[in-house]
């Protein structure tokens, strides 16, 4: 019998215990895409260093490897590259050709084409281990196959190929997890009709580079170090940084679809940076709690915007693309190939630190690493050359996770001498002493305790063993991989479009790429005129000179950014002139998505702005408690109140949310609003009002035909919006109209036809009820972008 003499062989040359000792189980490993560049680089590798590591625990192992590949021609190529592989250098020769000989013998290769194939795979199986009276322990079903092929083999292997009852099934799947939020749900959703959670082992392989590894183990270890210093207070930045020499050349057909954010930051950077800003679970090894904290981690995210990311392009990519996808020579890629991307957290423990994600392709070096830089708050009178690594305070402090190759070509994990000696496992890792001329961010390597692996394992390797052991915390559950899309979608969508910096790559690309951070934004340093790649509108100037009045009020028009730009700078111009002149200002702020943008220009660019003179109040809001995101209050705390000091009773958030019910007429929450404001804003005028406009030309949270608020003597009304949530609360018309300035921000091309519309009709509020915003003693302004206004 095959298995028993391959057990009896290894038994002979002293790899396994005794014979009867040898029966824990047996397991099989289905490696779908066996003949692929995956499977021929790292995963045939991995597989033996498992069967190498195993051997001796007591199970017994099969490997299968499948493609569409016919027997003969797949068999022939599969065993090419089983030929090849290569034990660890301090295994023994012996024991290493012995070990490869037995590995060979319990491989083979199928043809997984057909929902028959499969069946015949499951009797091979069930058949050998019949025949050899061992018990099936477990199947591993590895997918190195492109994720359109999923659902199919999912299918077959959930109809014809799970083990028996008592058995486990781990089925292994590789990234791309779809391309945006939309499509992984969509791919999810499909394999969750076939496997269950806990049997599905996502892949990213970063998760098993070592020092990512490492990350959270080390922060447990070092708990009594960092929890006084890992926090705002003492953190200057993070860097997570993944750094390539090599081009998109050969994977163009797949970089063009994803480009480097879907490649890399979304992926293996986000990963990384969630290891180093959750909280801690209290056991690290425990799957469920980290996936807990990783998930809170993500909640915290701010989210992204275009002046939170910077992207360029290699000069050689179009033409590759040109090339390998036969494109016409007029054609421009704008996929991004290098991104540096600047996040922020909400999470107490790193607001306002900057979480700098960076990763490009022909780049000047091919390096990876984590590095969390400490602030130095210290000065020192001595000079340079005589200051202490261990004992001087002057020096910079740092943390840095090396994830290889760079200047010192292999993991490693360096914690600045100034900072502490860290708790490191002598089992797996040993404090190295570094080359004396080397230098890791401008200081010796004597400046700082490094510690590398006692054993340097490939991340296939590490994985691979981790899904043998059932460890699912090395790998990306569907909650964890919704979450990172959810994040990262928004900002995907709205920079399809954006100008790439163009780079020779290599070390040509000198400062090129040199980016800065200021104001929460992100710009390359060197301002030089970008390439536009893709000219997809007209510029102002191609326009006909624009009329600067609408509806016979003034009208201010720029590009969307420029408009904003504007508006704010306009509100805090007529903020500081009303202090000055009574004291305090009333400002009145819609809700909606357009002012979204104006908040954030307001909080992260006005720091004259006399806020702590200012008084806030709701123009309109929705009948949902104030915490739920679909709250106009909830908008405006996240997006600038939290961001601005506005002391706490200048806030008036409308009261919808009364004795536990929502808007409800009893509960008097119009008459209550009415009341604040005739008690604090003199003769209830504010003195300026934001509104908005709908596309069927509502304001505020008045809509056409609405039975309140268009007129009449009530201030503060309810009303019905044709959209969910349909209750509301908004100030009236008539006290709008009393305002000593009224501004009306109109974005995006979806307005242009109520613009058009807007700008030919007279006063008729009830069919349009923008149109009734005519404040009676006070200025009307309207700012209205190019695509609003002209399409």
């Amino acid at each position: 019998k095959m298995l028993r003499r391959v057990l009896c062989t290894v038994l002979f040359m002293g790899a396994l215990p005794p014979l009867a000792e040898a029966s824990q189980g047996h397991i099989s490993v289905v490696l779908l895409g066996a003949t692929g560049d995956l499977a021929k680089k790292y995963l045939w590798q991995g597989l033996f260093q498992l069967y190498m590591d195993q051997v001796s625990s007591g199970y017994s192992f099969t490997f299968h490897g499948a493609a569409l590949t016919a027997v003969e021609p797949g068999q022939r190529l599969m065993f090419d590259v089983l030929k090849k592989l290569a034990c660890p250098p301090d295994e023994s020769p012996n024991r290493c050709a012995v070990l490869k000989d037995q590995f060979l013998k319990l491989s083979q290769y199928h043809q997984l084409k057909t929902a028959e194939n499969y069946t015949v795979l499951n009797r091979e199986i069930e058949t050998l281990l019949h025949q050899e009276g061992l018990k099936e322990a477990g199947r591993i079903f590895y997918f190195s196959v492109p994720p359109f092929a999923y659902t199919e083999i999912a299918h077959h292997i959930n109809s014809s190929c799970r083990p028996p009852p008592g058995a486990w099934l781990r089925v292994v799947l590789e990234k791309p997890f779809g391309h945006d939020l939309e499509s992984a749900q969509q791919l999810a959703a499909e394999l969750s009709g076939f496997f269950r959670e806990e049997e599905m082992y996502r892949v990213d392989h970063y998760l098993g580079k070592q020092a990512v590894a490492h990350i959270l183990p080390f922060r447990h270890q070092n708990r009594r170090f960092l929890d006084p210093i890992w926090n705002r207070h003492h953190v200057e930045r993070v860097e997570i940084v993944l750094k390539e020499t090599v081009d998109a050349k050969g994977r163009i057909s797949f970089y063009e679809q994803y480009g480097v954010i879907r490649d890399v930051l979304q992926n293996h950077l986000t990963e990384a940076l969630m290891f180093l800003t959750m909280e801690l679970p209290d056991n690290v090894s425990r799957a469920e709690e980290v996936l807990q904290c990783k998930l809170k981690a993500f909640q915290s995210l701010q989210g992204l915007e275009k002046k939170s990311v910077v992207l360029g392009q290699y000069q050689a990519y179009t033409s590759q693309v040109q090339e390998e996808l036969q494109k016409a020579q007029d054609y421009i890629s704008t996929t991004p190939t290098f991104a540096g991307v600047l996040i922020h957290s909400d999470n107490p423990r790193w607001e306002g630190v900057p979480l700098l994600l960076t990763s490009g392709k022909a780049l000047d070096e091919r390096v990876g690493y984590v590095r969390v830089l400490f602030k130095n708050r210290a000065y020192c009178p001595q000079r340079e050359t005589l200051r202490d690594a261990g004992h001087s305070q002057c020096k910079a402090k740092q943390i840095i996770f090396y994830i290889g190759h760079g200047a010192l070509n292999t993991p490693a994990v360096l914690v600045s001498r100034n900072l502490f000696r860290p708790v490191m496992p002598k089992d797996t890792w040993r404090e190295a002493v570094g080359q004396s001329d080397l230098h890791i961010f401008g200081q010796p390597l004597s400046d700082y305790y490094m510690y590398s692996p006692v054993k340097e394992r490939d991340a296939y390797s590490v994985l691979i063993s981790n899904i043998y052991h059932g460890r699912k915390d090395f790998f990306i559950t569907t909650e964890n991989l919704l979450a990172s899309w959810a994040f990262w979608t928004p900002l995907l969508s709205s920079i399809s479009h954006l100008p790439l910096r163009l780079y020779p790559g290599g070390v040509e690309n000198q400062h090129l790429l040199d980016f800065e951070m200021m104001s929460g934004e992100v710009a390359f340093t060197l301002a030089e005129p970008l390439e536009l790649l893709n000219p997809s509108r007209l510029m102002p100037n191609d326009y006909r000179t624009i009329q600067s009045k609408f509806r016979q009020n003034p009208l201010v028009s720029a590009w969307s950014e420029d408009l904003i730009s504007q508006l704010a700078s306009d509100i805090e111009k007529t903020a500081s002139r009303t202090v000055v002149q009574t004291g305090q200002f009333h400002l009145a702020l819609s809700g909606g998505s357009s002012p979204v943008v104006l908040f954030q220009q307001l909080a992260r660019h006005h720091y004259a702005f006399p806020w702590k003179d200012t008084h806030i109040w709701l123009v309109d809001e929705r009948c949902v408690p104030l915490a739920d995101t679909e709250s106009n209050f909830f908008t405006l705390h996240k997006h600038l109140l939290q961001r601005v000091r506005v002391p706490y009773f200048n806030i008036h958030p409308m009261p919808v949310h009364l004795n536990q019910r929502l808007c409800v007429e009893e509960d008097r929450g119009t008459e209550l609003y009415a009341k604040e404001i005739m008690a604090l804003v003199a003769n209830a005028s504010f003195d300026l009002v934001l509104l908005g406009m709908g596309t069927d030309g509502h304001t505020a949270s008045l809509f056409p035909h609405s039975e309140t608020g268009l007129e009449g003597a009530q201030t503060v009304v309810l009303t019905e919006s044709p959209v969910k949530p349909h209750q509301r609360m908004s100030l009236s018309l008539p006290l709008i109209n009393k305002a000593r300035k009224v501004f009306v921000l109109v974005l995006g091309k979806g307005k242009h036809d109520i613009t058009t519309l807007l700008s030919r009709v007279g006063h008729e509020p009830r069919k349009w009820p923008i149109s009734g915003v005519s404040p009676s003693s006070g200025q009307l302004v309207w700012y209205v972008d190019y695509e609003a206004l002209l399409g």
